[in-house]
């Protein structure tokens, strides 16, 4: 059985839209620097008020990718 080693980093993703759209684009300008993305978990979500509205959503994701050492 083949083994694989991962790597995890933490990045935070903003949108005025939606929770998913910050994690989509969180995914999307990790995904041009880091190679074999696999998978992720959200840590955290919160949101930005401004004059009684949600102004943006972030949410706090990690990530994890294969090693290649």
């Amino acid at each position: 059985m083949a083994s694989s080693t991962y790597a995890v980093t933490k990045i935070v993703g903003t949108s005025k839209t939606s929770i998913e759209d910050a994690i989509e684009g969180a995914i999307a300008t990790a995904s041009k620097s880091l190679r074999g993305l696999d998978w992720f978990e959200v840590i955290s979500t919160r949101g930005y008020i401004d004059n009684d509205k949600v102004k943006y959503y972030q949410v706090t994701l990690e990530l994890g990718f294969k090693y290649d050492g």
